[in-house]
């Protein structure tokens, strides 16, 4: 694959030109004084580059947007500016936000990065869940816990104490709050005390991430669970005013009590299924579709039969099949390039299975698994999950840039996982100030305390777009959503034609 990209010379001492063409450089001539219109030009230049920048707004909007930048000085101009904290420690706060509870009306449009064992929050595991009958646990012996439903008394697992029921610990315990709450805590990151110190390392975090995921396995694959938390997914994404979601999805087996189990397809048909039921009671909703994942710790041979099945699943569920992905930490998974030979069987047999792969989620370069951006773009991904280490690989940039190809900004995720610390790090306030295709997400919200999308749209509102950002930048993000989605063009255009109701409706509010 060629990729020719050239830029313009530029002559020794001077700026590259971009758009204007007023700012000649010359070693010779110097300026008695600066020409304040150049300097208005080249802000205008740069503002109209960003995220939102050349977007038009109504008299409406332009009032709105003055009052969010008041609200958003106000943010600037406080002691602690709060995307400069951690996440944990600044969401008491963010919930006291007038720019936050702005973006919560805010209609967003599509959540593009979001994994199926995190949807929803871990209140309604444990008050909804925990609670229903012939749910065992048991305690591992690196103080973890397993779930399992079961009609009788499940065989022992290893390293692990013997399954108890859990009505009959909370019957003899009394008072269950204490018990509720170590569940709560094995099944997020969130915690209340210091995050810095209970997650001093990247190590350390994804040890804990990677095992809240075992925690909850046990519960969502139950199949009658699995059914009523996809749904309350759904709600809980809709209640935040998100019309349209995108899951990445490991389509695991699912079990009933009796210990029978049901198959990929059968998890992928009750996706399509309860979509349906749930748009059918929320009309304003446009619907969901499901981007089959992998994890990255899977052999060449295990993962040559995932692309099979995947091909095979999207043939038969084409409307709630979006593409294909691989998950889990990817500086200790396999790389995309080690995986090229089963990446390429769909090209191979002349079968679109669309890729929608995480790639640049890391802080090392240099590194096998640091190529996964140029290997990403290689294979023709949709969008690329997270890309924190795009602006470090400058071809990848411009070609995703030339394509199309969205990243899909976390930036809590990276925050809680150390990718960052302070938020107006994050490289995608560049990418945003360059005007870079780009979707707001919130990849694993449960395990970081929140839900929906709106304290994602605050930090990359607040943190990643500075004062540069406005009410465009917030519309464009909401647009790209559609924009990038996997959705046909057909689909597309009618779930543009229902956010923008939405949108006028929101803003006509916000101006009584």
């Amino acid at each position: 694959m060629e990729v020719e990209l050239q830029r313009p010379p530029v002559a020794a001492g001077c700026m590259p030109l971009l758009l204007l063409p007023l700012l000649l450089c010359s070693v010779t001539r110097v300026l008695p004084f600066p020409d304040p219109s150049q300097r208005e030009a080249l802000m205008h230049q740069e503002n109209s580059m960003q995220v939102g920048g050349r977007v038009l707004m109504s008299e409406a909007e332009q009032r709105l947007d003055a009052r969010l930048r008041r609200l958003k000085e106000e943010e600037a101009a406080r002691a602690v500016f709060l995307p400069a904290m951690h996440f944990f420690k600044a969401r008491p706060l963010i919930r006291k936000s007038p720019v936050y509870n702005l973006l919560q009306k805010m209609p967003k449009g599509g959540v593009l990065h979001v994994h199926d064992f995190s949807m929803v929050a871990v209140e309604w595991l444990v008050s909804n869940v925990t609670y229903r009958p012939h749910c065992y646990i048991c305690f591992t012996d690196d103080h973890s816990l397993r779930f399992l439903f079961s009609a009788g008394t499940p065989k022992d697992l290893p390293r692990c104490s013997t399954w108890a029921l859990l009505e009959t610990l909370r019957a003899k315990a009394g008072n269950s709050t204490q018990l509720d709450h170590s569940i709560m805590a094995n099944l997020t990151l969130f915690t209340g005390e210091d995050p810095e110190a209970a997650y001093p390392s990247q190590d350390a975090v994804w040890s804990r991430f990677e095992q809240a995921f075992l925690v909850a396995w046990g519960l969502v694959t139950h199949a009658p669970v699995f059914r009523d938390y996809y749904h309350t997914g759904l709600a809980q994404f809709y209640a935040d005013n998100i019309m349209y979601v995108e899951v990445r999805a490991l389509l695991p087996e699912t079990y009933e009590l009796d210990g029978s189990t049901h198959d990929r397809a059968w998890t992928l048909k009750t996706y399509r299924d309860v979509t349906a039921r749930f748009v059918a009671q929320n009309p304003d909703f446009f619907g969901a579709r499901v981007i089959f994942t992998v994890h990255r710790g899977a052999n060449a041979a295990q993962m040559a039969e995932a692309v099979e099945e995947a091909m095979k699943l999207q043939s038969a569920f084409p409307e709630i099949m979006a593409g294909f992905d691989l998950v889990g930490r990817e500086d200790r998974g396999r790389s995309l390039w080690y995986f090229r030979e089963a990446l390429s069987l769909p090209a191979e047999r002349g079968v679109t299975l669309p890729y929608y792969f995480h790639a640049g989620e890391t802080d090392l370069q240099g590194t096998e698994v640091d190529l996964n951006l140029l290997d990403a773009l290689i294979f023709n991904t949709s969008r690329i999950g997270h890309g924190f280490a795009l602006l470090r690989h400058p071809v990848a940039k411009e070609l995703s840039r030339k394509r199309g190809v969205a990243v899909e900004v976390c930036p809590i995720s990276n925050q809680v996982l150390k990718l960052v610390a302070d938020l107006r790090n994050h490289p995608a306030a560049t990418l945003m100030l360059e005007g870079h295709p780009l979707v707001v997400s919130s990849d694993d919200p449960a395990m970081f305390g929140t839900s929906g999308l709106s304290y994602d749209f605050y930090e990359a509102f607040v943190g990643l777009g500075g004062l540069s950002s406005n009410l465009g930048s917030l519309k464009e993000l909401a647009m790209n959503s559609i924009r990038y989605s996997s959705l046909a063009p057909e689909l597309r255009e009618k779930a543009f034609a229902l956010w923008q109701r939405h949108w006028d409706a929101f803003v006509a509010e916000q101006n009584p």
